[in-house]
């Protein structure tokens, strides 16, 4: 009985867990796709591109400091040279480009 009950309890929990990787996984792509070409792979803004602009530091205290909601309509709307991305992303997709940005600021 402790057996089915910890087969029922696991399944539930990959399926529950399952499509958070894959989303989390689908965001790092996206991050890399729209934004690692300024900002890096890591969002410190070393790369040429980036160097050229002086983009920010997307870990840095300055940027964390935001709010969700500054976060989501920089992305949407841009500022300056960088574009905006409301017409490409869904909410739900800039949504989880912020929570990736918060946690690059934590490695």
């Amino acid at each position: 009985m402790n057996f089915q009950w910890m087969a029922v309890v696991g399944f539930g929990l990959f399926v529950f867990l399952a499509p958070c990787a894959a989303n989390a996984q689908n965001t790092q792509d996206l991050f890399l796709d729209k934004c690692a070409n300024c900002h890096g792979k890591d969002g410190a803004g070393q790369t040429v591109k980036g160097k050229k602009l002086k983009v920010r530091d997307l870990r840095s205290s300055e940027v964390q400091k935001m709010t969700d909601a500054q976060m989501i309509e920089l992305i949407s709307k841009g500022k300056n040279d960088m574009d905006g991305y409301a017409k490409e992303l869904s909410e739900n997709q800039i949504k989880d480009l912020v929570a990736y940005l918060r946690s690059i600021a934590k490695k």
